[in-house]
């Protein structure tokens, strides 16, 4: 009898529950005959829509309601308003609206239409998450009807919100205004189709993931007015070619462009003092970076993942980095640190050479890069293989010339004599060898 008592009673509990498992303060139906629930907000003066898995279709949320002979406006969207609601295909979000809460449209996957009243009104709505955004399943913006391919933020807006334009795909080109000075997290976040990004001048920060995996990108020009760029926020961008880092930056975040493999061109700005781990990991299209003075730490594997021929650093008081013995971790690759030339400021060859991580790489020079072993390179030099011999042509008498294996160890070494060297070496034709001469090297392919 006991037993039976609390199974009662634990029935009665559990309907309780359900029936408050989606709690409303009232039920108001629209003009079209479609009823949404509520709840009171802000002391009672304003209206929040209420969670309910029984929206479907069509639902225009109005700017205000009347209830009672008392008139609210409608400014919120609740957390999982709309959440598993797999049957509600569209949606207009009013003007008045300005948060919109947890998961509030997770779920919805046939959700193909979202109307908003401008974009300066979707910049200025507070997302809680990704999933807030019915943008995330619509994938295209409709302002009025009428969809936007070529967004312009209008220079009324100063900040762009989190996740504002999140997993928007139809956008193929955005223009910032001077007027905005924050880009929010994920603001852009999954614009696949976006190719073009112009940033006013305005801008201070631009949020974590804000481009990330913007696929279709092609270049960014971050200006001087930015301080920084947050963790992820290029992440992905596979065809972006080129990025110009303004002046004024002084952080470059964690895997701020990781993958983005097309990345040929990256001019960082004079200002930058940390540059995160795995910042520019796996941009392969790189071949060469150039660290500015003002740079003071550098990430784990922030270079990582590229094979660059040359590395020129301004910085004249090294800190150490990760080097060759990291497994996973080292801040260049093994084939940068084996191959590539490092170039060093005048007179900082020796701090180079004992600081950790630095000293890793095979080749170190004093110069500011390439063009300054000008009068090596310019020499009309030619590689022959003669039998077991490498014969090296077109240098200065009295030059002492070393040949290294692509790996950096030594091949052979002599001196020049009437314009040439000859060294016994076991290097074959079509390899790739480095030849030192006067404390300076250039690669050159074995014929």
């Amino acid at each position: 009898m006991r037993q039976q008592g609390l199974s009662i009673i634990l029935t009665v509990l559990l309907s309780l529950l359900a029936a408050n498992a989606f709690a409303y303060d009232i039920a108001v139906e629209n003009s079209d005959g479609v009823t949404l629930f509520y709840n009171y907000i802000n002391d009672g003066k304003e209206l929040q829509v209420a969670q309910d898995n029984s929206y479907s279709g069509e639902i225009v949320i109005p700017e205000e309601v009347t209830y009672m002979d008392m008139t609210r406006k409608v400014t919120s969207i609740g957390d999982r308003a709309f959440w598993r609601c797999r049957n509600l295909t569209s949606v207009t979000i009013p003007e008045s609206v300005t948060t919109i809460g947890e998961r509030a449209f997770d779920g919805c996957t046939r959700l193909k239409y979202a109307e908003f009243e401008s974009a300066g009104h979707l910049c200025s709505i507070e997302f809680k998450d990704e999933t807030s955004n019915p943008l995330n399943y619509v994938h295209h913006l409709y302002i009025k009807g009428k969809e936007v391919t070529e967004l312009v933020i209008p220079e009324s807006v100063t900040s762009i919100g989190g996740y504002a334009f999140y997993y928007c795909s139809g956008l193929t080109s955005v223009t910032i205004p001077n007027s905005v000075t924050s880009i929010g997290n994920g603001a852009f976040r999954y614009c696949l189709h976006l190719t073009s990004v112009t940033i006013g001048n305005s801008v201070t920060s631009i949020g974590d993931q804000a481009f990330q995996d913007c696929s279709a990108l092609t270049s960014v020009t971050i200006p001087n007015s930015v301080i920084t760029i947050g963790s992820e926020a290029f992440d992905g961008c596979g065809e972006l070619t080129s990025a110009t880092i303004g002046n004024s930056v002084t952080s470059i975040g964690d895997v701020a462009f990781r993958g983005c493999s097309c990345l040929s061109s990256v001019t960082i700005g004079n200002s930058v003092t940390y540059i995160g781990e795995q910042a520019f990991y796996g941009c392969m299209g790189m071949t060469s970076i150039t660290i500015p003075e003002s740079v003071t730490s550098i990430g784990a594997s922030a270079f990582n993942g590229i094979d660059l021929t040359s590395v020129i650093s301004r910085i004249e008081n090294p800190n150490m980095i990760k080097g060759k013995e990291e497994s996973f971790y080292k801040t260049f690759s093994m084939n940068t640190f084996n191959n590539a030339t490092l170039y060093v400021p005048a007179g900082t060859i020796d701090k180079y050479k004992g600081t950790e991580g630095w000293r890793d790489f095979v080749f170190i020079e004093e110069g500011s890069g390439p063009n300054s072993i000008a009068r090596v390179r310019t020499l009309p030099v030619m590689i022959q293989n003669e039998g077991s011999q490498l014969k090296v042509s077109g240098l200065d008498d009295g030059t002492q010339v070393g040949v290294y294996h692509i790996n950096g160890s030594q091949a052979g070494s002599a001196v020049s004599h009437n314009g040439s060297a000859v060294i016994n070496t076991t290097l074959q034709p079509g390899s790739v060898a480095i030849v030192k001469a006067c404390e300076k090297s250039f690669k050159v392919v074995i014929r």
